[in-house]
């Protein structure tokens, strides 16, 4: 079927870089509708207006091309938080998103904009198919024909609510079975945007097939098994122009794949900063991430100590989290402060400069529905270190010293000493200077740019509509 030239799309996300942002959504939100407005999609950003949105009237844009509408409601949005304060979520976060839904599709008919796709993005976006197919298709004509697509960012947060709560949803309870919105007695927003989206996305192919299974689904993948024909996975990317080692203005010393040499002293630098021995032929460990178990946290801790006392390498570390891993890692940086940098906070820059100024970069998560730190660390030529799993292993392919194919480092058991493992056969490429030169030049050459996803996501709303 012929697809007109100029393809409308509304873009619904509850948090829009660099407007709000609590997470990974927020940056997807903020880069790909431009992308898409590049490659000649007529798309349009619909969000909360926040506290923390610093924008005059309901109006603004990204890029200075794709429009962005605010939904006002100072009693639901005009506060401190998005979805919490003091590690509390809000208890009325139920009647603050059922009120969201509703408006991005009250907007679109108030700005005369019909969208051929309505694309949705996790719990909170999640009944707008619902609403639109249940509520507003019988009600109004401009809606009809209206398709809708949910991308899935990370299945572990589903919007759950008490089954008392159902009533505030203003649907009957002929909506409250299990085949609907029901979830072990509880009302699962994110499952009704599964059921009632046209098309079902997540953020990377591996990570789509992984939530199909009872490891990674959450309790919901006999629902994404039921709807695996309109199941989807697509890469997020990262905006080139940000990440860009030959421009980045955070770097004393500026590099790129065809003149490397800046790398070795923004490495320096690095070493100095965090109290390092300096020594150029040292290798460089560098950890930016939340602390938690999911992160993979536990088996760094498991095997950071034998690393750092058996083995040459120095270590640096950014990111909070749990308190058992703030302590464990302080006393790590006492024990040896020449070899470790523990760093227990948010620092923007600081995290350039590692990125840039490591030579590899761990990544051992449980589970990664994308991860853009490994894409980051490719595009600085740092070399990632990563479980085979998610995003990690749709970016990642493991570093071939007969071939010299590759551009990093895997492990697949989830396990401390298959991780300590991987750093081992990574160790030993480094003490060859030929092949790391190539490894780190295979890193440089990757391209995972939005323009790339944009591409993908194009042809998936052309297979919708």
């Amino acid at each position: 079927m012929a697809v007109r030239s100029k393809l409308k799309v509304l873009f619904a996300s509850s948090e829009v870089e660099p407007y709000s942002k609590t997470g990974g959504l927020a940056d997807v939100a903020g880069s790909l509708p431009v992308a898409l407005n590049k490659s000649g999609v007529d798309i349009r950003v619909v969000t909360p207006k926040y506290k923390c949105v610093k924008v005059k009237g309901n109006e603004a844009s990204l890029g200075g091309k794709v429009p962005v509408y605010f939904i006002e409601n100072d009693g639901y949005f005009m506060r401190d938080g998005l979805y919490a304060e003091n590690g509390e979520d809000y208890g009325d976060n139920l009647d603050r998103f059922v009120f969201f839904s509703k408006q991005v599709l009250e907007i679109i008919r108030k700005k005369k904009f019909k969208p051929d796709i309505i694309h949705c993005n996790d719990w909170q976006t999640a009944l707008v198919p619902l609403y639109l197919k249940e509520i507003f298709w019988p009600k109004y004509k401009f809606y009809k024909g209206i398709k809708t697509l949910i991308t899935v960012h990370n299945l572990g947060y589903q919007g759950i609510f008490p089954k008392l709560d159902f009533p505030r949803i203003k649907l009957g309870w002929e909506y409250f079975t299990m085949h609907r919105l029901e979830f072990y007695d509880m009302v699962n927003l994110l499952k009704g945007g599964l059921v009632f989206s046209d098309f079902i996305n997540t953020v990377s192919p591996a990570y789509a097939e992984e939530i199909q299974t009872g490891e990674f689904g959450c309790g919901l993948d006999p629902l994404l098994r039921e709807r695996r024909d309109r199941l989807f996975g697509i890469l997020n990317g990262i905006d080139y122009g940000e990440w860009n080692p030959s421009k980045d203005t955070e770097l004393k010393y500026h590099f790129s794949a065809s003149r490397p040499g800046g790398k070795a002293m923004d490495k320096a630098l690095l070493q100095k900063e965090c109290g390092l021995d300096v020594k150029a032929g040292i290798p460089l460990i560098g950890v930016i991430s939340r602390l938690a178990d999911q992160k993979g946290l536990d088996l760094i801790s498991g095997m950071i100590s034998r690393l750092l006392d058996d083995m040459d390498v120095q270590f640096v570390l950014l990111g909070t989290g749990e308190e058992k891993y703030h302590r464990l890692f302080g006393e790590i940086s006492r024990r040896m402060p020449r070899k470790a940098s523990i760093n227990l906070r948010f620092d923007e820059v600081l995290a350039k400069k590692i990125y840039a100024g490591s030579d590899m970069f761990l990544m051992p998560s449980r589970y990664e529905p994308c991860g853009l730190g490994q894409m980051i660390s490719l595009r600085y030529g740092t070399i990632p270190i990563a479980r085979n799993t998610g995003g990690l292993a749709d970016t990642i392919s493991e570093f071939d010293i007969k071939t010299g194919e590759g551009n990093g480092f895997l492990f697949g058991r989830y396990d401390t000493w298959e991780l300590f493992d991987a750093v081992r056969r990574a160790l030993m490429v480094y003490k060859q200077k030929r092949l790391w030169t190539k490894l780190v030049s295979n890193a440089m050459a990757c391209d995972f740019s939005w323009q790339r996803s944009a591409k993908k996501y194009l042809e998936l709303y052309k297979k919708l509509v």
